[in-house]
């Protein structure tokens, strides 16, 4: 069986990742999102097994040292990780993966070593300009201004690892953003090594003609 691909999808927060995600998903039953591990509270609506799994910080040290993650990191004094065997096993099994993580995450996919023989590929989401991302953080209305500040900072220094990645999407149009993200998909799926098995079929149904 082929294997399936692990899709890296990264942003700064209001470039309309999580949107290009679910609409994509909505059409395309047949992928795995990952769903992260983190020792975070859970918040109001959220539900664990669908948004995180939620669990302790003794649980999730205890994972780290038993080598049960793909990545992980600390963001604001919380952990975040990639369960090793989920993505695996999904992948093992010919299904497509897809990673909603940010730069640091995507660096330790690419540099791990479990993963070597795996087809892994990166998308980066940007915003059209400064001036749009601070358009649509503050349409949000989540955030305090002085967050506002730290987050487009923030935002910056992500956009400048664009390089690590193998496709950008500009997402100035929503709905051109989502095709973008499709094709890229598409076009992965097309690549002779995904083809293989089918090529070979192909050729020998010439076999005593």
């Amino acid at each position: 069986m082929i294997k399936g691909t692990i899709y890296i999808v990264s942003s700064p927060s209001g470039c309309g990742k999580t949107t290009i995600i679910r609409n994509f998903l909505k059409k395309h039953k047949n992928f795995y999102f990952s769903i992260s591990h983190t020792t975070r509270p859970k918040r109001q609506k959220e539900e664990n097994g669908k948004d995180y799994f939620f669990v302790s910080k003794e649980e999730f040290e205890n994972m780290i040292n038993n080598n049960q993650f793909l990545e992980w990191a600390i963001v604001h004094n919380e952990y975040y990780g990639t369960s090793k065997e989920m993505v695996l096993n999904k992948v093992e099994n010919g299904i497509d993966v897809i990673l909603d993580i940010d730069v640091q995450g995507a660096q330790k996919i690419k540099k791990n070593p479990d993963l070597k023989n795996y087809d892994i590929v990166s998308i980066f989401i940007f915003p059209p300009s400064y001036k749009e991302l601070k358009k649509r953080i503050l349409k949000r209305g989540q955030d305090t201004e002085e967050s506002i500040k730290i987050r487009l900072k923030n935002a910056y220094i992500e956009l400048k690892n664009y390089n690590l990645y193998d496709y950008i999407i500009v997402n100035e149009i929503l709905n051109k953003a989502i095709y973008d993200f499709e094709t890229i998909i598409n076009a992965n799926s097309l690549k002779k090594s995904k083809q293989e098995y089918k090529l070979k079929k192909i050729l020998n149904s010439w076999e005593g003609r």
